[in-house]
């Protein structure tokens, strides 16, 4: 059960850790267009991955373009800490399974 909860949480946080890519690529590549260039905003894809015993994880799987838009530092901004948040939340989640492997190995060795 721990193991499977470190899992969930790990590949959370790499999903959100490739979502902060994708965000810092959007903003470089609108910095170098300039003011008059136009560059179409990547978003992030995921799926969700389940393995035969019922345990999901989440997997970053590429990007889209955002047809017709170009880069916005506001909405960069927001992705940005929506997945610095999520990132946040996963690696609380991470501690709780590691505490929780940790108390299930004490009880075995009593």
């Amino acid at each position: 059960m721990s193991i499977g909860l470190l899992d969930a949480a790990a590949s959370g946080m790499d999903a959100q850790r490739a979502a902060l890519d994708v965000a810092a690529r959007n903003v470089a590549a609108a910095e170098a267009a300039g003011p008059n260039g136009a560059y179409q905003r990547m978003i992030p894809q995921f799926r969700i991955l389940e393995s035969d015993d019922g345990d999901a994880r989440v997997e970053f799987a590429g990007t889209s373009t955002q047809a017709g838009t170009n880069v916005d530092i506001l909405t960069e901004m927001i992705a940005v800490m929506n997945a610095s948040r999520a990132y946040e939340s996963d690696a609380s989640m991470f501690d709780v399974g590691k505490t929780l492997a940790e108390k299930t190995i004490e009880l075995e060795r009593l």
